[in-house]
């Protein structure tokens, strides 16, 4: 691995950085970030500097509008995006679009491409990725998939209910994993205002960071042309993994970015508020904290480089995007409460936009996968590696 930035990649980092700085964190106040996420409204103006400063879709080929940045080039790009939280919103890299792109691009028709990527890649449109169910359905155990497709002619017919579906509420289109009849799971293209699906509420959550919240949505006789499969019948759980690994890594930049901003706020802190006779970052115990928030930095983006590296050679990069996933979400998880910790009372208040981070990344240790699922997938392949 060359861990030297490219001179493209150095200016790439330059402008969004500037571009997060002068743009996005200035709207960080706006009335329209709700407890579910900002509105479609503030997402369209976001979206709309963002496209006139070049940085819209970046991860995307140029063919659909994008900079079609390496895996190496989105770990630079997406830290700068996440630097603040509505970052990644701004330049249309946000979950699950993000990683919905990804996989369309590379499974896609191209009428699919058409109808659908294009206009989710000019940041027209939003999706939804229907995978978790409630129990007794599916959650890390993919296996336990109750939602169901029936063949009907040329149809298919799709019932079941899934829920923590992010970006639901205000998606133009699905992507659906049902099983077929023998049991086989596969993905489906819909629109959201087909007939038989109904987003049933909006779950409160912890997070406030995602357009659209995290939805509960039924299936009810809801009738997909064949032509809308994704991919081919039988084969969803292969095309999640074609999704999952570089979506799973591309969180752990985007929260990189975040915790960086936490740091740097709590730094800036402890440089200036004076305690016992001096600022709080004189004092060892602060110190410390300060730290081992840059070691465990510079862990987790060594950790996000040599998955992007993996994935940049061809290769599935599993195994490496769930260390990288574990090592990023519980490092990261240090840093943003050692921060709050820096500043004290302040640190349990929206004075900063450090509890609005806290707030925001306690989930990354449960969604795409549980850190203990992921421990024990890495242990599996450990054991399978001593046995051969």
């Amino acid at each position: 691995m060359n861990f030297t930035i490219s001179d493209e990649h150095a200016e790439l980092q330059q402008r969004t950085r500037t571009f997060i700085a002068e743009h996005v964190i200035p709207m960080e106040g706006d009335e329209r970030c709700t407890a579910h996420g900002p509105t479609d409204g503030l997402r369209d103006e976001l979206v709309a500097k963002a496209r006139k400063a070049g940085l819209l879709s970046s991860h995307v080929s140029a063919e659909f509008g994008g900079l079609g940045l390496s895996h190496i080039g989105k770990a630079i790009v997406f830290e700068e995006s996440g630097y603040s939280p509505l970052g990644p919103v701004a330049m249309n890299i946000f979950a699950p679009d993000e990683g919905n792109m990804h996989m369309m691009e590379e499974i896609c028709t191209p009428a699919q491409k058409e109808r659908w990527l294009r206009p989710l890649a000019a940041g027209l449109t939003r999706s939804c990725f229907c995978m978790t169910e409630p129990p007794p359905g599916s959650g890390s155990d993919p296996t336990m998939l109750q939602t169901i497709a029936v063949r009907d002619g040329t149809d298919f017919v799709i019932n079941g209910v899934k829920w923590l579906i992010t970006g639901a509420n205000g998606a133009s289109f699905a992507i659906i994993m049902a099983k077929l009849e023998d049991g086989r799971a596969t993905m489906f293209l819909s629109d959201m205002n087909a007939p038989g699906i109904k987003v049933e509420r909006t779950m409160n959550a912890l997070d406030s960071c995602f357009v659209g919240g995290h939805g509960v949505v039924s299936f009810t006789n809801l009738r997909v042309p064949e032509e809308n499969i994704l991919g081919e019948l039988g084969e969803g759980f292969k095309y999640a993994q074609v999704r999952l690994s570089p979506a799973r890594l591309t969180h752990c930049m985007r929260w990189l970015g975040a915790a960086r901003r936490a740091h740097d706020t709590a730094l800036r802190y402890a440089a200036q508020r004076q305690a016992f006779g001096k600022t709080l970052g004189q004092h060892e115990g602060v110190g410390f904290m300060l730290a081992d928030n840059e070691m465990d930095l510079h862990v987790t983006r060594l950790a996000i480089l040599h998955c992007a590296w993996v994935l940049d050679q061809g290769h599935l990069g599993t195994r490496e995007s769930s260390a990288a996933k574990v090592i990023s979400s519980e490092a990261i998880w240090r840093v943003i409460d050692r921060s709050a910790q820096i500043l004290g009372g302040q640190g349990m208040t929206h004075e900063t936009i450090v509890a609005r981070i806290f707030a925001d990344a306690r989930s990354f240790r449960v969604y795409d996968g549980p850190n203990e699922t992921h421990r024990w997938s890495l242990a599996k392949h450990a054991i399978k590696s001593i046995r051969h």
